[in-house]
């Protein structure tokens, strides 16, 4: 692996706070290209993506996002097609889709990094609201949105104190040691 892909890989952060600036369109559809490329199960792509920028719709949003604190001036809210999942005889509920979404996720705010653009990730909102205000299909389920944008410059830490944590604190060879 390269330097710069780890590099990205270890600045990457959740950004909270944003600037107002646009992010360009060019820059949105480099990272819905890059979206594409994230891994999928079974390579069946049931992940849809809603690019929102209107402010109004925006303003909408975060009022069924509790945990929606950025006042991003994108969004990509990133969708399960249940068409899809018919389709194959999935249900639901299989958690292969919960790593698509999760490998989605990583990628798009990888890529809005390496673009030099903020990022995070809401999963707290009201799905059905979203999905009034959206008019999404009633086979798209909203499952997290991604906040892209600009970092403000603040001295405001993120949600919890940030600790130094080496591989080594996370991982365990073969098995745990007997007690």
């Amino acid at each position: 692996m390269s330097e710069p892909i780890l590099e990205n890989i270890r600045t990457r952060r959740v950004v909270r706070e944003m600037t107002d600036e646009p992010v360009a369109r060019e820059q949105i559809e480099t990272i819905l290209e890059a979206a594409r490329w994230a891994p999928s199960g079974g390579n069946l792509r049931p992940n849809r993506y809603i690019v929102i920028q209107n402010p109004e719709t925006r303003r909408l949003i975060r009022l069924v996002s509790p945990g929606m604190f950025q006042k991003a001036p994108a969004l990509i809210l990133i969708c399960t097609n249940g068409d899809v999942l018919a389709e194959h005889s999935l249900p639901p509920t299989d958690r292969a889709l919960l790593i698509d979404i999760g490998t989605a996720a990583q990628t798009i705010m990888l890529a809005a990094h390496a673009l030099g653009l903020a990022s995070g990730p809401v999963t707290s909102y009201s799905k059905e609201a979203v999905k009034v205000i959206l008019n999404l299909p009633e086979s798209y389920s909203p499952e997290m949105f991604i906040c892209i944008g600009h970092k403000a410059n603040t001295t405001k830490r993120g949600m919890t104190a940030w600790k130094k944590t080496s591989w080594r604190d996370l991982t365990h060879w073969e098995r745990f040691p007997d007690a």
